[in-house]
């Protein structure tokens, strides 16, 4: 077994802490919670007074100014506990760090807090049902009238839509550029003609709320634009390598998991007067995926010592979220196999785990995406 050397001991009290709070706060009431489509608000206050919001926030923001491994291994906690349902990852590795990078004292000392504390559920708002990966084409504006912006649009797969107090919007601000033309905004849930839309159905993480957000002549005053004018697309870049990377993170623990599950699973299964385990070929694929595995979680902890150092690159974010993803698809899909048709009652964790698994090559930029951006760099000039 290969040994991970990123995080210390502090680290691992505080995975003892995530386990637990999983164990009493979750574990009992996730599968009411996938019927609802939705986690109770006083779970995010919970979370908040247990410290697993904003680790990484600095100590004049509320938070505890601990190194960005806290927040990493949270995810990873989540992801091998099989429990999709609280949007932690959307509060903690995208909004607040949108914030914390590019948004004014005032706005800082206003949304950081109340966040850590979970009295605050954050949101992004970038999809749109015509724009997702491509950020360009949203349609979502917001004119400059007076001191104020007015903003109408759309946005939909929104994690955190029916709870969130906030959401970081992104909406054009200028029509005519060929490039960008996008701004951030910090929209209050609170605003006239804010409107939470459906919740949707999906095919898993089903107890994680995604809604459709509407916008109709919201007003927002100029103090809540989030960094430059027309200058938010390149800070929507400079963000999105960390969310690819916390995706990567999720998937190689969650296929860790899936595969140890299956393991003990097929030491135990008896077919044919031997265990499912004797066979040959129950060894053999097995074999191949703990190799995968390993090669991913080598990959994976590379590029969070990139992050660590500021030196992990959209080109990078991009190959370990492509590989991950297409892992984390094919493990899952692997290991319900040798669980045979027990595998697919919703009653086993091998059946969350293959619902939930299929979003991870669209979200965040899809698959598809992720190549682009590995194959343009290949014909780009080097750097001398």
């Amino acid at each position: 077994m290969i040994e991970r050397n990123l995080f210390g001991k502090e680290h691992d009290l505080f995975r003892e802490t995530v386990r637990r709070f999983i164990e009493d706060e979750i574990a009992p009431y996730h599968a009411q919670w996938e019927r609802d489509g939705c986690v109770p608000r006083d779970l995010w206050r919970k979370a908040g007074a247990a410290g697993l919001l904003g680790c990484s926030i600095p100590e004049a923001y509320g938070g505890s100014g601990a190194d960005h491994l806290f927040n990493f291994a949270l995810v990873e906690e989540f992801g091998r506990s099989g429990f999709s349902g609280p949007g932690f990852s959307v509060h903690n590795e995208m909004v607040m760090p949108y914030i914390l990078a590019f948004g004014t004292e005032e706005q800082k000392r206003r949304w950081l807090p109340p966040m850590v504390s979970g009295d605050v559920v954050g949101a992004i708002g970038m999809t749109e049902p015509h724009a997702g990966s491509d950020l360009q084409s949203i349609r979502t504006r917001a004119v400059r009238d007076g001191d104020d912006y007015v903003i109408n649009g759309q946005k939909v797969f929104i994690s955190n839509g029916q709870l969130c107090d906030m959401i970081v919007l992104a909406a054009k601000t200028d029509l005519g550029a060929k490039r960008g033309g996008i701004s951030l905004f910090i929209v209050e849930a609170t605003r006239a003609g804010f409107v939470r839309g459906r919740r949707l159905e999906k095919l898993g993480m089903k107890a994680q709320d995604t809604s459709e957000l509407f916008f109709e002549n919201v007003r927002v005053p100029a103090s809540n634009l989030l960094g430059p004018e027309h200058g938010g697309f390149k800070l929507l870049m400079k963000n999105l390598a960390q969310e690819r990377l916390t995706q990567a993170i999720r998937s190689a623990a969650v296929v860790e998991a899936v595969l140890q599950s299956t393991i003990e699973y097929a030491a135990e299964r008896k077919m044919f007067e031997q265990t499912l385990a004797d066979f040959q070929n129950t060894q053999f694929k097995l074999a191949e995926i703990k190799t995968e595995v390993t090669a991913g979680r080598i990959f994976v902890d590379k590029c969070i010592e990139l992050f660590l150092q500021g030196k992990l690159d959209g080109t990078d974010a991009a190959m370990v979220k492509l590989w991950m993803a297409n892992l984390h698809c094919r493990v899952v899909d692997d290991c319900l196999q040798m669980f045979g048709g027990w595998g697919y009652m919703w009653e086993y964790p091998i059946a969350r785990a293959y619902a939930d698994a299929r979003v991870v090559r669209i979200a965040g930029g899809s698959v598809e995406v992720m190549k682009q951006i590995i194959g343009r760099s290949l014909f780009e000039p080097k750097k001398r």
